[in-house]
């Protein structure tokens, strides 16, 4: 499946949205309209920092292993998680560049590395729905940043 990939402009420095975006316990306070009931465990940022969370969604319950892979303070930070009983892997990138009139430019991208018979064939929907929730969340986060 192809990436889905969303963007927002915000005041804040880049080392200003890496400092908080390095957290990733703060994830959860612009995505936890999605998901829910998060764990973080040691260490809680950088490379190697962890999370567990369910993804909200109809029928049975789907948990999220997520954890920091890559960073390159302030323009980037990658995550890579294990959902669907493992039959679903992604990778979430944040980067970070200066915005034209100042501030940051915040852009993420998620790109699946494995996904369920059932979401390769609704493709379309999965990446609508996707491109949807991760939109949110970045006016989320850009509200975090503001507030």
């Amino acid at each position: 499946m192809k990436p889905v990939t969303v963007s927002i402009d915000v005041p804040q420095s880049p080392e200003r949205v890496y400092e908080y975006l390095d957290v990733l316990g703060n994830h959860e306070e612009f995505t936890d309209h999605f998901l829910l009931d998060w764990q973080v465990s040691e260490p809680r940022t950088g490379v190697g920092a962890k999370a567990r969370m369910r993804v909200k969604n109809p029928g049975r319950e789907d948990w999220l292993e997520m954890e920091v892979t890559e960073a390159d303070p302030p323009r980037s930070t990658t995550e890579e998680s294990i959902s669907a009983n493992g039959r679903r892997r992604t990778r979430g990138t944040y980067r970070l560049e200066p915005a034209p009139d100042g501030g940051t430019r915040i852009g993420f991208e998620l790109a699946w590395l494995e996904a369920p018979l059932i979401e390769r064939l609704a493709s379309p929907l999965t990446r609508l729905v996707v491109r949807r929730a991760n939109a949110r969340s970045l006016q989320r986060l850009a509200d975090r940043l503001a507030g």
